[in-house]
C-alpha cells in the first residue's frame, strides 16, 4: 500500500472479492457513511431519552426538527411530512457525510497495486461514494417510486394517472394532451437529472482537488476543500429538497392549489 496521487477514473475500482461479492472502494466509503450515521442512534439509544436533555441529545433533537420543520414547510401536511422526513433526513444526512468523508486526508491518494481491467495499477483503497453513477443511481430509484408511490396513494391512481394522459376533447383541447405527454417524459429526464447532477458535481469535485494538488500542494489546496465542503453541503440539499418538491407536487391533485387541502400544522 503506498500513498499516491491518483487520477480518477469514472468507474469505481475493485478491491477484492468476497464470495461473489465485488468489494470496490466507493462501496467502503458507503459502509463507513453508515457506521457513522447508525454509531450516534445507537449511543442514544442506550443512553435512553431524557425529558431533560443533555448536550448530545439537544443536537440529535435540533438536527431531527430542523429536517421536520423543513420538510412541512413544503409539504404542508403533517400527516405526509412525517410519512417521507425518515426518508428524507437518510438522503440529506448520508449524502452530505458521504461527500464530506470524501475529502479527508488519503481518500483517493492511499493506494494499492491490484489488477484492474486487466492491468496492473493502482487503485485507491477509499473514494467519495458518489463518485460513483451506481451510488446516486440507488438514490434516484428510490427518490423517484418513492414519489410515484406517494402520489398514486394520496390522490388515487386515475387522478394521478389524469396528470399525464389527458384526453384531447378535453379542455383545454390537445394542449392539455400535449403538456401531460411532456409531463410524463419529464419523469424519466428526471431519473438522468438527478444521477448525473450529484455524480457529476462529486467526481468533479475529486478531478479539481488532485489537479491542484499535484500542481501546488500543502497550502493552496485549503480553500478548495473549503469549497468542496460547501458543494458537499449543498448537492444534499438540493437532492433532497428537489425530492420533497417533486413529492409535493405529485401528491396535488391535476388543477388543485396546494393551500386549498393543506391541513393546519399539527
Amino acid at each position: 500500500m503506498s500513498a499516491s496521487l491518483h487520477a480518477p477514473t469514472l468507474a469505481s475500482e475493485t478491491l477484492g472479492i468476497i464470495g461473489g461479492l465485488h468489494i470496490r472502494n466507493t462501496m467502503i466509503m458507503a459502509w463507513m457513511t453508515m457506521f457513522l450515521l447508525i454509531l450516534p442512534v445507537l449511543v442514544m439509544k442506550m443512553r435512553g431519552y431524557k425529558r431533560v436533555p443533555g448536550r448530545f441529545q439537544m443536537l440529535l433533537e435540533l438536527i431531527v426538527e430542523g429536517i421536520v420543520d423543513f420538510v412541512d414547510s413544503v409539504i404542508q401536511d403533517r400527516k405526509v411530512t412525517r410519512r417521507i422526513v425518515p426518508m428524507i433526513a437518510t438522503f440529506f444526512l448520508f449524502i452530505m457525510f458521504a461527500n464530506w468523508l470524501g475529502i479527508i486526508p488519503g481518500v483517493g491518494s492511499i493506494t494499492l497495486r491490484a489488477m484492474h481491467e486487466g492491468v496492473m495499477s493502482n487503485i485507491p483503497v477509499l473514494r467519495s461514494m458518489n463518485a460513483d453513477v451506481n451510488m446516486t443511481l440507488a438514490f434516484t430509484l428510490i427518490s423517484v417510486i418513492a414519489t410515484q408511490v406517494l402520489g398514486i396513494t394520496s390522490i388515487g391512481i386515475f387522478s394521478y394517472a389524469g396528470k399525464y394522459f389527458v384526453a384531447p376533447w378535453k379542455k383545454p383541447y390537445g394542449i392539455g394532451t400535449i403538456v401531460g405527454l411532456l409531463e410524463f417524459i419529464g419523469e424519466f429526464a428526471r431519473l438522468i437529472s438527478f444521477v448525473f447532477r450529484l455524480f457529476g458535481n462529486i467526481f468533479a469535485g475529486e478531478v479539481l482537488l488532485v489537479v491542484i494538488s499535484f500542481l501546488v500542494p500543502y497550502i493552496v489546496p485549503i480553500p478548495f476543500l473549503g469549497l468542496e465542503i460547501f458543494v458537499g453541503f449543498v448537492q444534499a440539499l438540493v437532492f433532497s429538497l428537489l425530492t420533497v418538491s417533486f413529492i409535493k407536487m405529485a401528491i396535488t391533485a391535476h388543477g388543485e392549489h396546494p393551500e386549498e387541502h393543506a391541513p393546519a400544522h399539527a
